[in-house]
């Protein structure tokens, strides 16, 4: 197998992983405040409370080098840029957790997941200025068709507005949401040129090293939020009072850093298998399916709006993988007759005539 066929491998199965926790994370999270929760910094501390689950594949790593070296290897291989860069990535992850959970717990899932639609314009701006990313034709009308698509569902949106919340409490969490929106659509192309600018090479466990660090200092960003809002002391309070029973609130606790975990470890496996991009048209395109769930789920009422959503998003998706397709083959013909010049040329160097 070509090293082609293990990259496309890799991209999907990192494409599957941030699936699952694009969608089972907001569904946690929801499930998590409309049965009693109400600890915004806490539930934002569990979108990356749950690093520790990166040590264990960084653990394997390390004992797998550490049979083939004949002396000891590094624990660690990030230098002391890409540590800085990550730390600052990782503040800002703290801010986008917090302003995505308080959104969350201000709007219906439908609603919040639209506003969060937002993100793939800010992202494309952004991985144009910082990674210079070069646009085609496809993957502009993908960008173009998911964002009508996020239009059309906001359409009818206000309705879905939760009973006994008052405007301004919805339209703060409309502001937070959009401002996570904005903040998470830095982070990716930053995560992306902080790949570029490393000046070491970039393996999938120097990538998991700097997703360590980029956690765990957003988990102590929100630890800092829970101290100050006295968040520990009101959790086994908030546990006992919870509408589905203690043992359920643990689970869904433990659930919901897990499921962030997955979106987290998928996001950056995307970024290094393909790009920045990428990684936002994928959770863009998992819009409709959230929303679904939350119909499902949670009940919430499903407009023929929605149902043109997902045949948008569906077909931005499909654009932008046929256009990269259609490149692939592009570059692959291109690279085939660069040989065949080469090789002509040598030969005819190496000609008798020129002998």
């Amino acid at each position: 197998m070509d090293s082609a066929a293990v990259k496309r491998i890799c991209l999907i199965i990192n494409g599957l992983i941030l699936a699952v926790g694009n969608c089972g994370g907001p569904l946690v999270m929801r499930l998590y405040f409309i049965h009693g929760g109400k600890r915004v910094w806490f539930s934002a501390w569990l979108e990356t409370g749950g690093w520790p689950v990166i040590l264990i594949p960084l653990t394997i790593a390390y004992f797998r080098r550490l049979r083939q070296a004949a002396t000891p290897p590094k624990i660690f291989f990030m230098k002391r840029r890409v540590f800085g860069a990550s730390v600052v990535i990782g503040i800002l992850t703290g801010m986008v957790d917090y302003l995505y959970a308080f959104g969350v717990a201000k709007l219906p899932l439908s609603t919040s997941a639209v506003i969060v639609a937002s993100q793939l314009a800010f992202t494309a701006v952004f991985a144009y200025l910082f990674v210079k990313h070069k646009f085609t034709p496809y993957s502009i009308n993908a960008i173009v068709t998911l964002l009508v698509g996020a239009v059309v569902l906001a359409i009818h949106s206000d309705s879905d507005r939760p009973k006994g919340e008052s405007s301004k409490e919805y339209l703060l969490g409309f502001f937070m949401t959009v401002m996570g929106a904005f903040l998470y659509g830095v982070i990716l192309p930053l995560m992306e040129l902080t790949y570029l600018k490393a000046n070491q090479q970039i393996t999938y466990t120097l990538v998991l090293e700097i997703q360590l660090v980029t956690n765990f200092s957003a988990t102590v960003f929100c630890t800092i939020g829970m101290l100050i809002n006295h968040d520990f002391q009101a959790i086994p309070k908030e546990a006992e009072a919870y509408a589905l029973g203690s043992t359920m609130y643990i689970l869904v606790v433990l659930c919901n850093g897990v499921m962030w975990q997955c979106f987290y470890l998928g996001a950056i496996g995307v970024i290094f298998y393909a790009s920045s991009l990428l990684s936002a048209i994928i959770i863009h395109a998992l819009l409709p399916t959230t929303e679904l769930l939350a119909v499902l789920f949670y009940h919430e009422s499903f407009q023929a709006e929605k149902g043109i959503s997902l045949f948008l998003c569906l077909w931005g998706f499909t654009s932008y993988f046929y256009g990269e397709i259609k490149r692939e083959r592009r570059n692959k013909r291109k690279n085939l007759e660069s040989n065949q010049t080469t090789e002509l040329q040598v030969t005819s160097t190496h000609s008798p005539a020129n002998v």
